[in-house]
């Protein structure tokens, strides 16, 4: 008799010699992994947003212009299974390509409640600029190509709108937090000046700016303005820096320039193919041989060691690149190793 109260002569019987035998498992096999990636559990809160993410934001910036929409959707995933939970993207990205592929992405896998979703809005030629009515239009069509109802975070870029006036751009987000069609609002070149203003406005019962987004790297460390820098940690926002590997040029694949270039990421990378980027990736470089980690992970880790820095956004062209990013979230980068990489940077 079988454990299940069935003769095993029956079994054998009923099943029929045509039954296809299950091969046995070799002892020497690798153990499936089971269960939530450790990455899982490796939550920072997003300042005051109401939201915990992991400690590194995938960027679309590049999804729909140099990533098609299979390969952006490989990316996507590689960046869940690792543990990722936060992906960021804008209005302006690939004329708003970049929103509809992760927007099919999110769909598709049934994540939307999983994923914190920051849009970053005010750089499409269709609705420019902060002021109400292009601000609520441009949300809308976001919305829209995203196919969702609601954004986590609404970055409001000020560096495609410097007239609107504070006042009536805060005004508009807060319809629009009311309306459930934004959850909480972040910050695009703004001013330290900008910053305290919009904290006064908060006072009297507008919605708050939570999250910064600054241009930020090892090589562009003396370009975050101090007061910025010091606004921004006196009012508690998390700081989500972009360009965390100036334009991939801190990941170390690109040394030389390339010749006949005239792309727009060509020049962007021959900006910093100079002594100074040399130093740079040549520090990189050792500290990532003494960790045994590629230098965009140690890239990433200097990053994570400004105490005023809560989540990088990072853009990535294949799931491999988004393997070697996350790597820098559990490097932790030792004083000396910070200074020379500070050194070689100067």
């Amino acid at each position: 008799m079988s454990l299940f109260g069935v003769d095993s002569t029956v079994s054998s019987a009923s099943l029929g010699a045509s039954a296809p035998a299950v091969p046995a498992t070799h002892p020497s096999a690798p153990i499936p992994v089971q269960g939530a990636p450790l990455g899982k559990s490796v939550r920072v809160p997003l300042g005051e947003s109401g939201f915990d993410v992991f400690p590194l934001i995938l960027g679309g910036a590049e999804f729909g212009w140099n990533v098609d929409l299979e390969s952006s959707h490989d990316i996507l995933d590689a960046y869940l299974e690792l543990g990722g939970n936060a992906v960021h993207t804008a209005d302006s990205f690939a004329g708003g390509r970049s929103e509809h592929i992760i927007g099919q992405w999110l769909s598709s896998r049934g994540l939307r409640d999983e994923v914190v979703l920051a849009v970053r809005i005010g750089g499409h030629p269709d609705n420019p600029g902060l002021g109400p009515v292009n601000l609520v239009r441009a949300v809308e069509a976001s919305l829209t190509r995203l196919g969702t109802d609601r954004i986590d975070v609404l970055y409001l870029d000020a560096v495609a709108d410097s007239t609107t006036a504070l006042e009536d751009t805060l005004a508009t987000a807060e319809w629009l937090i009311e309306a459930g069609k934004a959850r909480a609002l972040g910050a695009v070149g703004y001013t330290a000046a900008q910053l305290v203003e919009a904290r006064i406005f908060a006072s009297a019962g507008y919605p708050r700016i939570t999250v910064l987004d600054v241009p930020f790297n090892v090589l562009r460390r003396h370009e975050f303005d101090s007061d910025l820098r010091l606004v921004a940690g006196a009012q508690g926002m998390a700081v989500t820096p972009s360009h965390a590997l100036e334009h991939g040029f801190l990941s170390g694949r690109h040394r030389t320039r390339i010749r006949g270039s005239l792309s727009v990421r060509g020049a962007q990378l021959a900006a910093s193919l100079n002594r100074r980027g040399t130093r740079t990736l040549r520090a990189l470089d050792a500290v990532g041989a003494e960790l045994g980690v590629p230098d965009a992970a140690v890239a990433v880790a200097w990053l994570l060691a400004q105490k005023i820095v809560t989540a990088p956004i990072v853009n990535a062209y294949a799931p491999a690149h988004v393997e070697e990013l996350v790597q820098g979230v559990g490097v932790r980068l030792s004083r000396s190793q910070l200074a020379d990489i500070a050194r070689a940077s100067e």
